[in-house]
């Protein structure tokens, strides 16, 4: 996108009422704007919380913005360039309905957060899944269908299009007793796990060829890191793992009933994504000022810059999840010999365009939910010892055609390490004959809902076509910080 010059009009509508700080605020935007130092939106971001509080950009040695602040706060001190009221948006007064999918097992911290979501002055309709829990702003099993031309990044996720996808092999599933060794090897030379986790070799690395690397500055400046990234699975509940897949008779297209050898991975856009979220969730809330019980559901606006940059962005972390899922999966089935039979695989933490039952068009957000609109594959992981699900979504237009992307937390990572045995995970893992590489006590199992209660509660928003048992896990080491 061309730089455009940060006019007068611009500044005075942040609150710039002094002619003389006028002129000095247009000097240092529009300097930092030439040189390329940041973009329109990240300028106008610092400008607007200066005003709101200069001191801590006077306080920070060398900054870009340190003199201005300094001005300002010798400007107030003499009374001139008082801080003007910010315009808040208000909320709607009534609650509207909206279906909860297992209400007996949503805590009512969840509740709450979603009934301020549907209060938004943008919000159209809202669902919220068995596996729902509290997260930032939206809770995690949040469906939030909004006006067509807005969209927030709360709302999406900091993982930005965090993934599911899982290859099939005509491979007996008794093939993970006798050649366990071999497997869990597989797993070990071609995952890559933790926050700075990078990989030096690639099997396809043409998504980089595509000229939106060169969209916006945002995206310019982390598509090395994207690069060095790619192939890679974070932390957190992200895993990659080998399963016995149980398929009943006709259910999967072109796959016989049979128990089947299968990889199943779960990771995002990693830190490309979650620079993304960083740098628009911060826009968002700067430009979109809202109570205080809802102000990381700030929304952007596609028909401005800032909007369309964001939504280019996160369809392109959307790509790029799919990308490291298939760097993932092609590597191991090239080391295996073997192609698989079948590959399902499906987005959630992102936004989509759709239209609700009535024709009306939305922009539908999906916090940790997965897509289920009619005859819709998707994959609803369970935990590393309780089975995850192969899925047909029947298209309910209650739940704005979702359902739940896994089993959801039962408790705290905090409160796991305070109250989780390991000796009793050891058992557990050892009774399922589980294969563990990595983790730790905040993804044992009983941190999380029993996930056929779960399933139990959607049975209006998906068919069951297979399920998939965890037999030999990797996920990131103990001592890795959390991304998810």
């Amino acid at each position: 996108m061309q730089k455009i010059k940060i006019s007068n009009n611009e500044l005075t509508a942040l609150g710039v009422n002094d002619v003389t700080i006028l002129e000095s605020f247009s000097r240092v935007a529009n300097g930092l704007l030439k040189h390329g130092v940041m973009d329109k939106q990240q300028i106008l971001a610092n400008l607007e919380a200066l005003i709101d509080d200069p001191m801590p950009y006077a306080l920070k040695t060398g900054g870009k913005f340190k003199n201005l602040a300094e001005a300002v706060i010798n400007l107030r001190r003499e009374g001139k360039f008082i801080k003007q009221p910010r315009n808040t948006f208000a909320l709607k007064q009534e609650i509207a309905d909206f279906p909860v999918y297992g209400i007996e097992q949503i805590e009512v911290g969840t509740l709450a957060q979603m009934k301020t979501a549907v209060k938004l002055p943008i919000s159209v309709a809202g669902a919220l899944m068995p596996d729902a829990h509290q997260g930032y702003g939206l809770p995690i099993g949040g469906v939030l269908a909004t006006t067509a031309n807005t969209i927030i990044p709360f709302a999406v996720g900091v993982d930005i299009a965090c993934r599911m996808c899982l290859s099939i092999f005509d491979m007996p599933a008794s093939t993970i007793d006798t050649e366990t060794d071999m497997l869990r090897g597989l797993l070990l030379n071609h995952t890559h796990f933790g926050i700075g986790g990078v990989t030096n070799t690639h099997f396809d690395t043409s998504l980089f060829d595509r000229p939106v690397w060169s969209e916006t500055k945002v995206i310019r400046n982390l598509k090395d890191k994207a690069y060095a990234q790619l192939g890679t699975s974070g932390t957190g509940n992200h895993f990659v793992e080998w399963g016995e897949l149980t398929v009943a008779d006709a259910m999967l297209q072109g796959i016989p009933a049979g128990t089947y050898l299968a990889l199943l991975s779960h990771s995002g856009s990693r830190g490309f994504g979650g620079n993304i979220a960083d740098h628009y969730s911060k826009i968002a809330m700067n430009k979109t000022r809202l109570p205080q019980e809802a102000k990381h559901l700030a929304w952007l606006n596609l028909d401005n810059d800032e909007g369309q940059e964001y939504w280019i962005a996160m369809n392109l972390a959307g790509d790029y999840a799919s990308a490291n899922h298939h760097e993932i999966h092609n590597k191991i089935a090239r080391a295996l010999n073997l192609k698989p039979v079948a590959m399902i695989e499906n987005h959630h933490n992102f936004a989509w365009k759709e239209q609700l039952a009535d024709g009306t068009e939305v922009m539908v957000h999906r916090k940790g939910a997965t897509p289920a609109g009619e005859g819709v594959l998707g994959i609803i992981p369970g935990s590393m010892s309780t089975p995850g699900f192969v899925v047909r979504g029947k298209g309910a237009a209650a739940s704005i055609n979702s359902a739940s992307h896994g089993a959801g937390r039962l408790m705290s990572r905090t409160t796991a390490f305070k109250t989780i045995k390991r000796d009793l995970v050891n058992a557990e893992l050892l009774n399922k004959k589980i294969t563990l590489v990595g983790s730790d006590l905040d993804e044992a199992p009983m941190v999380y809902k029993d996930i056929h209660t779960v399933m139990a509660a959607q049975h209006e928003l998906v068919d069951v076509l297979a399920s998939f048992q965890p037999r030999i896990v990797r996920m990131a080491d103990a001592k890795e910080k959390p991304e998810d």
